[in-house]
C-alpha cells in the first residue's frame, strides 16, 4: 500500500515516468531487505558503498572480452579454451559488448547482432546464452553493456541513421573526430532512438537463455547492465545545455533498466572525467542517483598523450604520475558518493607500439603492475576500489593479415575492427603479463577473505 502510494504522489508532482519506476522498484528492494536481510545473495550486491558476493566482500581481477558472444557463436571450442586459461589466472569477471547494430561505417564489427530496428542475428542472440553458460559453469561474472558510443559496433550513431536519416561522416576515413562526438550525442535526444534502445535492452533483460533456461533478469552470472560503452557528454567544446541531455539520460536510462532488472547492478560505462569533458559536475550529476550503483572509469595514457611507446624512457614516469592523480580523483568521487568504484579499461601497447604477438611487453607489464598496486592499497586500506577490467583479452587470437586490420572472416581479437589487431591485446603467450594478472588476482582475494575474517 505504501508503494502504491509513493508512486500515485510522485506522479502528481510531475516527476518522470522512468524516475517514478525506478523509485518503486528500490522501495521494493528495501521492503524485501527488510524481510529477510540475513540470506546471502547469489547476485553481486553494493552494502555500505562496497560490492559483495554471498554475503561476502568481492573484488576482481577482470578482463574486456568484447567478442564474448561472437566467439561463443563462431569457434566454441577456442571459447573453451580461453574461458578456462582466464579461469586458471584469476581473471573472474569479463565485460562482454551485448549488442551490436549493423552499420555501413568502414570499420564497424560484422555480423552485428541487431540489423533493423526490429530484428535481430539469432546466432549471435544465442552466442550470448552460450558465453553465460559456459561463464556460470567457471564461477565468473559478466558486465553487459548495451550499447557503444564508439562507431566500431554500429552504436549510437547507428541509432540515428535509422530514425533521423543521419548521414554520418566516417570518422575512420575523414579523421573528425570531434565531429563525430558532437553528432553523436544527439542520440540523447532522439525519442525514438531511446525507444529502440531501450526496447531492445528490455527484450535481451527479458531474454531466456537456450542453453540454461535461466531467464537473462534472474541469472547471478550477470553482475550488471551497463548503458553503454564510453558515453560522452560532448567533444571538445563544453555545452552545458548538452551536458545537462547527457546527465538526463544516464539518469533515465539507468532507472528504467534499474526497474526490468532490480536484482542487478546498473553502470554508466563512462570513462570518468575525460568522457564528462573534464567537467567534474557533469560527472557527479549524471551519477549522483540511486539508478548507477557503482562508478566506472577508463585509463588511456597513450590516447590522452601521455605515453609514447616509441619514446618509453622519457614518457613513462609522467604519464604514470597523470594515471595515478587520474585515479585518485575518481576514488575521491567515489568515496564522497560511497559507491564502488571500477578501473574497467586500461592497458599499454607492446614495446615499441607493435602489434606482433612475438613483441615484448616490458611497458605494459611495468604499468599493470603499477595500476594493481594503487587498487591493491585501496583495496587493503577499505577504499572504494572493488575492481578491474584490463584492457583487452584476445587469448588464442591472432591477426589474419600483415596489415594488422580485421577483416570480415578474420579471428575476433579484443583489439575492435577500428584498431590495429594486436594493439592492446594480452595474448595466451604472453606469459609475464599474464602472471601479474594472476598475482593480482591472488592479492584482493586474499584480501577479501581477510576482511570477511574481520566482519563481527
Amino acid at each position: 500500500m505504501k508503494i502504491k502510494k509513493l508512486s500515485f504522489q510522485i506522479k502528481k508532482a510531475g516527476i518522470s515516468q522512468l524516475a517514478t519506476i525506478a523509485l518503486c522498484t528500490l522501495a521494493l528492494s528495501a521492503c524485501n531487505a527488510e524481510l529477510d536481510n540475513t540470506a546471502p545473495s547469489p547476485f553481486v550486491q553494493v552494502e555500505n558503498g562496497r560490492f559483495e558476493l554471498n554475503g561476502a566482500p568481492y573484488h576482481y581481477a577482470g578482463a574486456n572480452y568484447w567478442y564474448g558472444a561472437y566467439l561463443a557463436a563462431t569457434d566454441k571450442p577456442r571459447l573453451i579454451r580461453e574461458l578456462d586459461l582466464m579461469r586458471a589466472r584469476g581473471i573472474t569477471n569479463l565485460r562482454v559488448l551485448a549488442l551490436s547494430e549493423a552499420s555501413a561505417l568502414s570499420r564497424s564489427v560484422s555480423p552485428a547482432v541487431i540489423t533493423t530496428p526490429e530484428q535481430y542475428t539469432a546466432e549471435l542472440q544465442q552466442g550470448l546464452d552460450i558465453l553465460l553458460a559456459e561463464m556460470a559453469a567457471r564461477d565468473m561474472k559478466a558486465v553487459l553493456y548495451l550499447t557503444n558510443f564508439w562507431q566500431w559496433s554500429g552504436g549510437m550513431s547507428q541509432y540515428l541513421v535509422w530514425h533521423q536519416d543521419a548521414e554520418l561522416d566516417d570518422p575512420d576515413v575523414s579523421g573528425k573526430w570531434d565531429e563525430y562526438i558532437e553528432n553523436t550525442t544527439d542520440f540523447y535526444r532522439c525519442a525514438p532512438c531511446q525507444t529502440q534502445y531501450l526496447d531492445a535492452a528490455s527484450n535481451l533483460i527479458e531474454r531466456t537463455n537456450s542453453v540454461t533456461s535461466n531467464v537473462y533478469r534472474n541469472d547471478p552470472t550477470i553482475m550488471a547492465w551497463q548503458l553503454a560503452n564510453e558515453p560522452r557528454s560532448g567533444g571538445a567544446n563544453y555545452n552545458p545545455e548538452r551536458a545537462t541531455d547527457y546527465i538526463r539520460w544516464v539518469r533515465e536510462s539507468a532507472a528504467a533498466i534499474k526497474s526490468m532488472a532490480p536484482s542487478q547492478l546498473v553502470s554508466s560505462g563512462s570513462e570518468g572525467l575525460a568522457g564528462s569533458q573534464e567537467q567534474a559536475e557533469v560527472y557527479l550529476k549524471a551519477h549522483d542517483t540511486p539508478a548507477i550503483d557503482y562508478l566506472t572509469v577508463h585509463l588511456w595514457v597513450k590516447n590522452w598523450g601521455w605515453f609514447d611507446a616509441r619514446k618509453p624512457e622519457q614518457t613513462y614516469d609522467n604519464a604514470l604520475e597523470n594515471a595515478t592523480r587520474y585515479l585518485d580523483t575518481h576514488v575521491q568521487i567515489a568515496s564522497d558518493l560511497n559507491k564502488p568504484l571500477v578501473l574497467e579499461e586500461f592497458g599499454v601497447e607492446r614495446d615499441g607500439g607493435s602489434f606482433s604477438p612475438e613483441s615484448g611487453t616490458t611497458y605494459r607489464d611495468k604499468f599493470l603492475t603499477a595500476i594493481y598496486t594503487r587498487i591493491e592499497q585501496d583495496v587493503t586500506s577499505g577504499g572504494p576500489f572493488a575492481g578491474s577490467n584490463f584492457w583487452t583479452f584476445s587469448g588464442y587470437g591472432r591477426s589474419g593479415n600483415s596489415e594488422y586490420q580485421w577483416q570480415p572472416g578474420n579471428d575476433f581479437l579484443g583489439d575492435p575492427p577500428q584498431e590495429p589487431q594486436g594493439l592492446n591485446s594480452v595474448f595466451d603467450s604472453d606469459i609475464s603479463t599474464l602472471e601479474i594478472i594472476q598475482s593480482h588476482a591472488d592479492t584482493i582475494g586474499a584480501a577479501a577473505t581477510e576482511q570477511q575474517v574481520s566482519i563481527p
